[in-house]
This record gives structure tokens, sequence and C-alpha cells, in this order.
């Protein structure tokens, strides 16, 4: 492995490894005061609950909410950062303010928490953004995502009035996922052109610039302008 892959490779898991560091940190000291932060989550349609946008996907209920979202969120982030690597602090940021706020419009009037938004917009923009950019590797990425995280699909829905899962959360992040792969799709990672393409494009335009200088209209037309 040479400098640069590995100067990639250490980007690659430096914030993933950070945020999850921290979320961890976070739950840690919540328990170990005592305390519960779950009014630092989003409570829909509540204004002065807007700005925990930023908070809430770092507050989880239990153990075991916080490892099925720490592993989760770990393995698609370090996807996002090695792949898309240009934009992804970018993309990381718009999901979790987007997802926060199409929650609070859309959300059931309960305490929501914890990362499952920011996870459903990361995978959704792998997805998506994998096909519309229709560079193999993407693609790929894409479908190891639909591999890993397909069965979070039906997680979009609500199954029970009393279902403590906020799935209005996951279907949040799901919009946001698909609108910033829509959005961005011109930037980032691109397919690359075949030499083949560039050659035919520089011979139309050779030929159409050999056929102008050849019109006798046109450089009597050109002539008379001079």
């Amino acid at each position: 492995m040479d400098n640069a892959e590995k100067k990639r490779l250490y980007y690659t898991l430096f914030f993933p490894i950070l945020i999850c560091l921290f979320i961890i940190l976070v739950y840690i000291f919540e328990r170990a005061m005592g305390w519960d932060f779950h009014k630092a989550g989003i409570f829909p349609h509540e204004l002065k609950t807007l700005p925990n946008v930023f908070t809430m996907p770092f507050i989880h209920s239990d153990l075991s909410h916080l490892l099925n979202n720490i592993i989760s969120f770990f393995v698609l982030s370090s996807c996002l950062y090695y792949f898309y690597s240009q934009i992804a602090n970018k993309i990381l940021l718009l999901s979790v303010v987007f997802s926060g706020l199409i929650l609070w419009v859309i959300g059931r009037e309960s305490w929501h928490i914890g990362a499952s938004g920011v996870i459903f917009a990361i995978s959704f923009f792998l997805f998506f953004s994998g096909l519309l950019r229709k560079h193999i590797p993407l693609i790929a990425i894409s479908f190891v995502v639909v591999f890993l995280y397909g069965n979070n699909v039906w997680h979009l829905f609500p199954w029970s009035k009393i279902d403590p899962v906020s799935w209005e959360g996951h279907l949040a992040g799901g919009i946001t996922g698909v609108l910033l792969a829509v959005i961005y799709r011109r930037q980032g990672p691109q397919k690359p052109v075949k030499e083949w393409e560039d050659d035919d494009e520089n011979e139309d335009e050779d030929d159409e610039a050999e056929y102008q200088d050849n019109d006798p209209e046109q450089n009597k037309e050109n002539l008379s302008e001079n």
C-alpha cells in the first residue's frame, strides 16, 4: 500500500471513528451521571426543539439502540468517505440537517432520538448516487448497501400506532438521501469518459470546422463583414 492510499484510508476512517467515539462517550456520560438526555432530541412541531437536529443523532435510549446505530453508521459513513471523499463532509452535514428538519415536520408528537435518520440518509444516498452516476465501482457499492441494509426499507413505514421506533425518522432520512443523490450527482466521482468518445467528438468538431471553411457563402459573408 503506497502513501497516497494510506492517506486515503486514514481520511476514510478518521471521521467515522471520531463520531462513533463521541456517540459512545455521550451515552457513557449520560448513564454514569444518571441523567436523561432525551430532551436533546426532536419533538415535532415544537419550535424550541428545532435546533436539536444537531444533537439528536448523539442520543440513544439503550445499549442495543446504541450498538445497532454506531455499527451501521461506521460501515456506511466509511463507504461515504472512501468513495465520495470530495463531498463526504457536505453530504454528512446535510444528512443531519435535512433528515432532522423533515422529521420535525412529519413526525408524531413524541421525543425522537438516535442516529437512524442520518444512517438512512447515507444508505439511500449511496444506493441512488451509484445508480445515477452509472459508474461500475459506485454501482457495486449500491448493491452492497442493498445486500447489507435492504431489509431496512420495511422500517420506513408504521406497523403499529404504539411502535416506539421512529419510522418517521427513517422516512425522513430516506427522503434526504434520495434528494442529496440527485442534487449532487454532478459532484464527486464520475464515470470516466472513454477515449474513443473523445476522439469521436474531436472528429465531429474538425468536420464541422472544415465544412464551414469550404462554404463559399459563409466565406463571402465573413469577407463583407470585415
